[in-house]
């Protein structure tokens, strides 16, 4: 599984994932976090520790994370064909060994039950960090990446209650020249939460405007996106009415093509199709039709750079 489906499917489970409530040390007792039935999100029941030390605590807490609850809309965190083969201890840090077999869990259930396990744990509070290794070597996630370290924030919560593994990727930015007749093409790192869709990350971070100098933002600013979209390779956006109060010194074509080729940049995307809430019936700005679906155009890039952002959602 490439890096970039990889991040997708994070993208698209995120909006599966609803909500667990925080860690333990801000409420009474603990809570041991499982996975529903469904394999969609995680849910926290409420557990009674005997221990106050911490290896102790884990140790419960391990043994609890392996035992299927009474409880059947919810079942064991970890699989039974998974062995904890040790963990230990160093610093703030909690390193957590299990067998080959943690390998065979399916990518969705792999991303639920690393949260589930490291939400529990992160509960003791002598440990900032939890790790996972895999017959002692560091756990790599679909992608072949390693996962490393994490802590409270690898896993946020938002008001919706959406858990966000923390992500990063490089996306490709095309914004207009200083003169407006071309592209700029700007090569951005970027740190986000993934409850957000790489379509809707790559429309953010246009509509934020260049972080180089020596090209300019092609989206008005206080522009509102409204919606986007994939569909069979067509992305759909959609821009409320300030999109069509456009600066007159970049040309219509650098325009609609510092949206069209930024967002084809995305493996899932081959054509794009604006429109004005909802509304494909006008044009751009004057020559180009909204109801028409484009694909990039990279006749009109010139120069890039590199630059690294962070963002949360």
């Amino acid at each position: 599984m490439n890096r970039k489906v990889y991040v997708i499917l994070l993208g698209l489970l995120a909006l599966l994932l609803l909500g667990a409530c925080g860690g333990g040390k801000d409420r009474e007792g603990y809570v041991v976090f499982y996975l529903n039935t469904e394999g969609t999100k995680i849910v926290p029941q409420e557990i009674e520790l005997e221990n106050t030390n911490g290896i102790a605590m884990v140790e419960e807490l391990l043994a609890a994370l392996q035992t299927q609850p009474s409880d059947a809309t919810v079942r064991q965190t970890i699989p039974t064909n998974v062995e904890v083969l040790g963990y230990k201890e160093s610093s703030y840090q909690l390193t957590v060994d299990f067998s080959q077999e943690y390998y065979q869990l399916s990518p969705t259930d792999e991303i639920l039950t690393r949260a589930a396990i490291a939400k529990t744990l992160l509960q003791v509070e002598e440990y900032s960090y939890v790790m996972f290794t895999v017959e002692s070597q560091p756990l790599l996630n679909y992608s072949g990446e390693l996962v490393g370290s994490m802590n409270a924030d690898t896993f946020v919560e938002n008001p919706g209650g959406q858990i966000n593994a923390s992500q990063q990727t490089t996306l490709t930015l095309y914004f207009a020249n200083m003169d407006g007749t071309g592209l700029v093409e700007e090569t951005r790192v970027v740190h986000y939460s993934s409850n957000i869709s790489m379509e809707k990350l790559v429309m953010e971070q246009l509509m934020e405007g260049p972080k180089q100098s020596g090209a300019q933002s092609t989206i008005p600013a206080e522009t509102k996106l409204i919606n986007v979209s994939v569909v069979d390779g067509i992305c759909y956006v959609s821009l409320d009415e300030t999109f069509l109060n456009q600066n007159p010194e970049i040309t219509e074509q650098v325009v609609l093509f510092s949206i069209v080729d930024s967002l084809t940049e995305l493996g899932n995307v081959q054509k794009v199709q604006i429109s004005i809430n909802g509304d494909t019936s006008g044009k751009c700005r004057y020559n180009y039709d909204l109801a028409t679906m484009y694909e990039a155009d990279e006749s009109l890039v010139q120069g890039s750079e590199t630059i690294e952002e962070t963002t949360e959602e």
